[in-house]
C-alpha cells in the first residue's frame, strides 16, 4: 500500500489531539448548513480552541449587481482581514475540520492557497470521529487575538472561466465534474441552466471517502482517478456548482502528489448562469 505523497495534509484525530493546545496552531471548524447556519451547532460544542468559518459568510465575495457568480473567494484584502479576525497569521498552523468528510474545510485550504500560505492541514473523520473516539469539546464562542495575515497572490491555484472555456477548445487541461451525476446531466438544475461543461468527465467528490468520512488509500484513489483518464503528468481543473466539493477533490489529488491542479472559482453558478458558454445535457 503506497503513502500519501503529502500526508502533512490530513491529520488523523490521534494527530489532532496532540496538536491541538499548540500556540502555533490555530483549529477552525468549518461545518456548514446550506441555506441554513451552522454556528449555532458549533456552540453547542466543538473542538477545544476552535474558531468557527462559515466559507459563505467568512470565505465569499460579495457578488456582483448581477447576482452571478455568487461565492468567488474574496479579494487579497478582504480575506486578509478575516484572517485577522480568526487569529490567522502568516506563521500559523491551521487545523480545518467539519461534519462532511473534510470539504467545507477545503474551501479554507484553497483560499489559504491561493493566498500563499501553505501551512493547513484537514482533520480526517471530522467531529464525528472526534466524538466516537469520546474526545473532549467545548461549548460557547471561542475568542482569540487578531494575527496580521499578508495575503501573496499566487496563480496556478484557481481557473478563471476565460481559461476554462480554452480548456473546451483544446481538451487541456483534464476538466473534472465532482458533482452528483443529477447534476451533471442537467436532471438536477441549480442554475439558469443544467447539465455539464463539454469534456468533463464526472467523479463525485465523496467518493474520495470511506463511509466512515476517512479518506480511501492512496493507491485506490490513483487507481480511481486514473481509470477516469487522469495520468501522472494531467493538468487538470476541478469544478462543482460553487468550488467547495471541487476544492476537496484539488486537496485530495494534491496530497496525491499532483501539483499541477486548479478549481475553477466560479464553477457552475458562474457557467450554467452565462448563455454564452456551451453546455452539454445528458453525457457526453
Amino acid at each position: 500500500m503506497s503513502p500519501f505523497a503529502r500526508p502533512d495534509l490530513f491529520w488523523s484525530t490521534e494527530h489532532t489531539a496532540v496538536k491541538l493546545r499548540d500556540p502555533k496552531v490555530r483549529v477552525v471548524d468549518c461545518r456548514f448548513v446550506f441555506e441554513g447556519d451552522a454556528h449555532p451547532e458549533y456552540l453547542s460544542g466543538h473542538l477545544p480552541g476552535a474558531v468557527h468559518c462559515d466559507w459563505v459568510r467568512d470565505l465569499s465575495a460579495p457578488p456582483p449587481s448581477s447576482g452571478h457568480p455568487r461565492w468567488m473567494l474574496q479579494g487579497p484584502d478582504a480575506f486578509a482581514l478575516t484572517m485577522s479576525r480568526f487569529g490567522i497569521g502568516n506563521d500559523t498552523l491551521v487545523l480545518g475540520y467539519d461534519a462532511e468528510g473534510g470539504h467545507h474545510a477545503a474551501r479554507l485550504w484553497l483560499a489559504l492557497r491561493r493566498y500563499g500560505h501553505d501551512r493547513m492541514a484537514v482533520m480526517e473523520g471530522g467531529i464525528q470521529k472526534w466524538i466516537a473516539e469520546g474526545r473532549p469539546l467545548e461549548k460557547g464562542e471561542t475568542k482569540v487575538a487578531p494575527a496580521t495575515f499578508v495575503p501573496h497572490p499566487r496563480d496556478g491555484v484557481i481557473a478563471t472561466k476565460d481559461e476554462v472555456f480554452a480548456a473546451v477548445r483544446t481538451g487541456d487541461p483534464w476538466l473534472l465534474d465532482v458533482r452528483r451525476d443529477s447534476e451533471f446531466t442537467g436532471q438536477e438544475k441549480r442554475a439558469a441552466r443544467g447539465g455539464h461543461i463539454p469534456g468533463a468527465v464526472n467523479i463525485l467528490w465523496k467518493e474520495a471517502l470511506k463511509d466512515d468520512w476517512t479518506l480511501k488509500d492512496a493507491d485506490e484513489l490513483e487507481e480511481m482517478y486514473a481509470n477516469a483518464g487522469f495520468g501522472a503528468e494531467t493538468s487538470a481543473v476541478t469544478y462543482c456548482q460553487a468550488g467547495v466539493r471541487a476544492a476537496f477533490t484539488h486537496l485530495v489529488l494534491t496530497a496525491l502528489g499532483h501539483d499541477d491542479v486548479r478549481t475553477y472559482d466560479g464553477s457552475w453558478e458562474e457557467w450554467g448562469n452565462d448563455p454564452s458558454l456551451p453546455i452539454i445535457v445528458g453525457r457526453s
